[in-house]
């Protein structure tokens, strides 16, 4: 399921589907949100990157008694200080160079519903007082403007950082803190429901296989379940959705065991290292052509079909072509018909011939 809400700029959707896990951590995890998203009071969202906290804040608003109303993200460490005070709260025409009209702010376009506040230690101090201001009373003023405006608007925070040693060394005001903290929600990172890493794995590679047109489902072999499930996963959920699918849009066959945790692994070595002075390199070799063999006839060259009874080679060559249009076409059966000039149920009964 997706809803379309304002999030930064411009409204994008927030997919709900990759809230999925079945261990006890997300299940509990998943009832704290429950149990306090009817609750008409701040919450405070607390995780590392790629934990989800913004699914969360979605999750919150959605169960919540505002849940028609609007759903407004701003991303804190997405503006400058000096940005910020203007995206939140907006301003009057004129009140500033360059302020041709009055722009309303995130907290007027989230009138009756949930503000959501990402990286919310980001905010400069000044902003911080403007803040709790609103959650104290209701009111705040636009950039150049003389009068209050008033809103009621539900505060869901979020941050990857300690914002009670922050308030502690001065960095983040008290008393906002306290305001904002009716609870607190700890997002639990990956390694804590290591039994959901599967169940996401395929998840996400089944939707990856959609998107690239493939018809069979892509399974994940032995090597790639044990090094999928043996990683600590410093990303977390958005790290795991990216290895899996990078891992099936790079594998020939719809079985993924080739798992890379590292893209900027490469070949020449780091970006920036030279070789030792006085080391040679060693040149490429020139580029061979690969040998015309059929692999289904354990390496038997194409030449020697003549050799083969008419039938047997017929067989052979079949189930060549066959294999060889499905790897070109990426299993999409559709397009491997094509690249045979067979129709679809052609193609198909003679896949369903040779077992394929």
């Amino acid at each position: 399921m997706a809803y379309s809400t304002p999030m930064d700029s411009q409204a994008k959707p927030v997919s709900m589907s990759e809230a999925l896990g079945q261990s006890e951590t997300f299940l509990s995890f998943q009832e704290q949100i429950s149990k306090v998203a009817p609750i008409d009071r701040p919450v405070l969202i607390l995780g590392e990157r790629g934990t989800g906290k913004e699914l969360a804040a979605a999750r919150l608003h959605f169960l919540s008694k505002r849940w028609q109303k609007p759903l407004v993200t701003l991303n804190c460490a997405a503006l400058t200080p000096t940005l910020i005070g203007s995206e939140l709260f907006g301003y009057e025409k004129g009140a500033f160079t360059g302020a041709g009209t009055r722009q309303i702010g995130r907290f007027e376009q989230a009138s009756d519903g949930t503000l959501f506040l990402d990286e919310i230690g980001n905010i400069p101090m000044e902003v911080q007082e403007k803040i709790l201001r609103v959650v104290e009373y209701g009111s705040f003023e636009r950039v150049g403007a003389s009068r209050p405006v008033q809103v009621d608007v539900r505060i869901v925070a979020a941050a990857n950082v300690d914002l009670s040693l922050m308030a502690k060394k001065g960095a983040f005001k008290q008393d906002l803190l306290d305001r904002l903290s009716f609870e607190v929600i700890y997002v639990p990172p990956l390694r804590h429901r290591r039994s959901d890493i599967l169940l996401l794995a395929n998840h996400f590679a089944s939707r990856m296989a959609f998107e690239l047109g493939w018809e069979d489902i892509p399974e994940l072999g032995n090597d790639a379940v044990r090094a999928l499930q043996a990683y600590d996963w410093p990303g977390n959920v958005r790290e795991l959705k990216n290895v899996v699918e990078r891992a099936v849009y790079k594998s020939p066959v719809p079985e993924i065991n080739a798992i890379s945790f590292d893209p900027f692994s490469s070949p020449f070595g780091r970006l920036g290292s030279r070789p030792p002075a006085g080391s040679e390199q060693q040149a490429e070799p020139a580029a061979q052509d690969p040998p015309d063999l059929l692999p289904e006839a354990n390496g038997l060259p194409l030449k020697d079909l003549s050799d083969k009874p008419l039938k047997e080679a017929v067989l052979i060559l079949e189930r060549f072509r066959l294999t060889s249009a499905l790897a070109e076409a990426r299993f999409s059966q559709k397009q491997a018909a094509r690249i045979l000039g067979l129709t679809y149920d052609q193609f198909r009964g003679l896949k369903k011939k040779h077992g394929i």
